[in-house]
């Protein structure tokens, strides 16, 4: 798939309407994975291309009632799904491309990018914008609900040295734009890199 911001949008916006049933079981892997986050109450966190929003309400529930939680994705009809699942409740949508936000500097606690990584149009330039809006020492969470076997797998496709999830890739990455990786998990059940802004 193309990490072209229109053919991405073109990509996700016929299958807004039928992308939570198409996974109904993954509710409690991003749960899990908010969890690693390592959240507190009142803190103010970012879905990265939220997509329907499955990650808002566990991110809600661990930042509280007087954390800040936003979601943000370039596909209306994906943000038109989050509303209709009731997620917008959860927190506050942005039409906005994770290349360009609408946010101060050092803004946030954290970002949670739930199948992010791999739409991303530069990676290194997208990840120093996601930096630019964390504050020195905030968290990034980069999730899959499946690991990068099964997800290839799931596509017909195999996994090549240059698959930008891979770990030395990732890390090289994420160094290249103010993030060091703190941990690393790819399973068959679920992919998560974590991820910690660097103070300098």
């Amino acid at each position: 798939m193309s990490d072209d911001p229109t053919q991405v949008r073109e990509f996700f916006g016929v299958r807004a309407a039928d992308w939570d049933s198409r996974f109904p079981d993954d509710g409690p892997a991003y749960a899990a994975a908010v969890a690693e986050l390592g959240l507190r109450a009142g803190d103010a966190v970012l879905d990265a291309g939220c997509g329907t929003g499955r990650a808002l309400p566990p991110l809600r529930a661990a930042v509280g009632p007087t954390g800040s939680v936003l979601g943000a994705d370039l596909t209306p009809e994906m943000l038109d799904e989050a509303v209709r699942a009731g997620r917008g409740e959860a927190a506050a949508l942005l039409l906005a491309d994770v290349a360009r936000l609408p946010l101060r500097s050092g803004a946030l606690d954290a970002v949670f990018g739930a199948g992010l990584i791999s739409h991303l149009a530069d990676p290194v330039g997208d990840l120093r914008e996601l930096a630019r809006v964390v504050r020195p020492g905030g968290r990034l969470a980069l999730f899959h609900p499946i690991g990068r076997a099964a997800l290839a797998a799931r596509h017909g496709r195999r996994i090549t040295p240059d698959d930008l999830r891979a770990e030395p890739n990732l890390r090289t990455v994420l160094a290249d734009s103010g993030w060091d990786l703190t941990s690393y998990v790819d399973e068959d059940t679920r992919y998560l890199a974590l991820a910690v802004r660097r103070t300098e």
